[in-house]
C-alpha cells in the first residue's frame, strides 16, 4: 500500500488536511496538469522506478519527483535548482552529478534518479522512516531534527499539525502533496471516471535506451538517422546544453526510445567531424580569440574540439567551429569589442535607444542588476546598426574585391569616401553606394 511504502500509518488517509489537499488535486484542471505530465515523461518512468527499486528506496518516491518538477527534465527554479528531483548545484556535485557549460547531470534523468536515490538513502539511514527522508528532502535535514527535537516525537501526526506548526508551511504540505498525487496514480477507478484511464496501460509499456556517442557528435544528426522528432531528442536529453556532446568527454550517454535502440546498434557509425562541422583554414595574423569571435562561438570551445593544449596557431592549420544556433544565441555579445563611455546625461534607455537593443539585453551584457551608471563608466555595447549603403571592412578585403561586390568601380569607392589611395583597414566602414 501507498501509505506503508512511506511508512505512513493507514490512519492518515483520513486526516482532515490531506483531504483538502487531495481534492484540490483532483479538480478537472490539476488532474489534466497531472496525466499530462505523466504522460510526457512515460519514455522514462519505467526506468525511473526501477532505479529506485534497485537502491531500495519505494518506487512510490517517483511521486516526490512529481511533485518537484511535474517530470520535467529542463525545470529549473528561482534558487537555480534544475532537473526531475530539483538539485541544487552544490548538492547534485555532492551526489556526484557532473555540472559545466557543456553538461548538466541534474537534468539527466537516469543519473539524476542514481543521485537522488543515493540522498534519500542517507536520509532514510539517518532517520529511519521515508517519510522524515522525504521531509528532510524539502526543507533539510537540520529543519527536521530541530522540529522532531521541538516536538519530542517524529509521529507524522504530530510533525505536520497545523496548530503547532513544527515544520514549515511548504513542508507540512510537501508530504501531503506527494501522498495526494501517489493515491491518484493507484486509483484506476477515479482515472478511469475522468477520462485518464487509457494511461495505465501505457505507463510501462515504453522506455528508453542508453547510447554512448564520441565527442563532437550531434544529436541532430543521430536523431535523423533514427527517425526521431528534434525536439523529442532535446527532450530526452537536457543534460546536454548544446546539440552536440562535450568536447573534453571520451564519449557521452544519450538517451533514446527503447524501440529505436535495434536501428542505432545497425546503422550508427561515427563520422568524420569534419564532415558535420564548418572547418576553418587559420590565416596569417589569426588568434583563437578572433576565430571564436568571427563564428560567435567561445574561443575556449575551439579549442576543447581541437584538442589544443596551447592558444598558439601556425598558418593554414585547419580548425573544427562546432557552430549552432544554441551557441550563437548565448554568445552574441560576448564578443562585442564596441564600448561605449557614459556621458552627463546619459542613462541606460537613452544608450539602448541608440544602439537599437532592449534595456534588459544591455543590462544581461554588462551584468548590472539596477540601472545605475556613472560618468567615465565604459559599457559593452553591439555595433552601431549600419546604414544600408555602409560595409565593414573584413580581414582579406581590398578596395578591387569590394568594389566587385557592390557593382561600382574602385574609382567611385575612393571618391565617396573621400580617399587618395587604396589603403583601408579592418573594421574601416565604407560607404558602397
Amino acid at each position: 500500500m501507498l501509505l506503508n511504502a512511506f511508512d505512513v500509518d493507514a490512519a492518515y488517509l483520513h486526516d482532515e488536511e490531506l483531504n483538502i489537499v487531495l481534492q484540490s488535486k483532483k479538480r478537472p484542471q490539476s488532474y489534466k496538469s497531472y496525466y499530462n505530465a505523466m504522460q510526457s515523461a512515460k519514455l522514462y518512468i519505467p526506468t525511473i522506478k526501477k532505479i529506485l527499486s534497485k537502491a531500495d528506496v519505494p518506487p512510490e518516491f517517483i511521486y516526490l519527483a512529481m511533485a518537484e518538477s511535474s517530470f520535467t527534465t529542463k525545470a529549473f527554479s528561482k534558487k537555480k535548482a534544475a532537473g526531475i528531483w530539483q538539485f541544487m548545484p552544490a548538492t547534485g556535485r555532492q551526489y556526484g552529478l557532473h555540472i559545466d557549460d557543456y553538461l548538466d547531470e541534474r537534468r539527466d534523468p537516469i543519473k539524476s534518479t542514481e543521485a537522488a536515490a543515493r540522498y534519500l538513502s542517507g536520509l532514510h539511514h539517518r532517520f529511519g522512516k521515508w517519510y522524515l527522508a522525504a521531509l528532510a528532502y524539502n526543507c533539510g535535514e537540520g529543519c527536521v531534527s530541530r522540529a522532531i527535537e521541538k516536538a519530542g516525537s517524529d509521529d507524522v501526526f504530530t510533525l505536520l499539525d497545523e496548530e503547532e506548526k513544527f515544520l514549515p508551511g511548504e513542508t507540512r504540505n510537501y508530504l501531503r502533496k506527494i501522498i495526494s498525487f501517489g493515491l491518484m496514480g493507484i486509483d484506476e477507478n477515479d482515472m478511469s471516471l475522468s477520462g485518464y484511464g487509457y494511461f495505465m496501460n501505457r505507463a510501462s509499456s515504453n522506455s528508453i535506451a542508453t547510447i554512448t556517442l564520441p565527442k563532437g557528435e550531434k544529436l541532430s544528426r543521430v536523431a535523423k538517422l533514427l527517425d526521431i522528432d528534434n525536439e523529442e531528442m532535446k527532450k530526452l536529453n537536457r543534460h546536454l546544453t548544446y546539440d552536440f556532446v562535450p568536447p573534453f568527454s571520451k564519449t557521452c550517454n544519450v538517451y533514446i526510445p527503447y524501440d529505436k535502440l535495434k536501428v542505432f546498434n545497425q546503422h550508427y557509425t561515427p563520422c568524420d567531424l569534419k564532415k558535420i562541422y564548418l572547418v576553418h583554414v587559420v590565416r596569417p595574423g589569426e588568434t583563437l580569440s578572433h576565430i571564436g569571435a568571427k563564428y560567435k562561438v567561445p574561443y575556449k570551445i575551439v579549442k576543447e574540439f581541437n584538442h589544443l593544449k596551447s592558444s598558439r596557431l601556425h598558418v593554414s592549420q585547419k580548425l573544427i567551429i562546432p557552430t549552432t544556433p544554441a551557441l550563437l544565441d548565448k554568445y552574441k555579445f560576448t564578443f562585442a569589442t564596441n564600448s561605449y563611455k557614459v556621458r552627463a546625461g546619459d542613462n541606460l534607455g537613452s544608450i539602448a535607444n541608440r544602439y537599437k537593443i532592449s534595456l534588459s539585453k544591455l543590462k544581461e551584457m554588462n551584468k548590472k542588476k539596477s540601472n545605475t551608471i556613472h560618468i567615465g563608466e565604459k559599457l559593452i555595447v553591439p555595433p552601431l546598426p549600419l546604414q544600408k549603403n555602409r560595409y565593414v571592412v573584413k580581414r582579406g578585403d581590398n578596395l578591387s574585391t569590394i568594389a566587385r561586390r557592390y557593382k561600382v568601380s574602385v574609382k567611385d569607392l575612393l571618391r565617396r569616401n573621400h580617399k587618395k589611395n587604396s589603403v583601408i583597414k579592418i573594421g574601416e566602414k565604407l560607404r558602397v553606394h
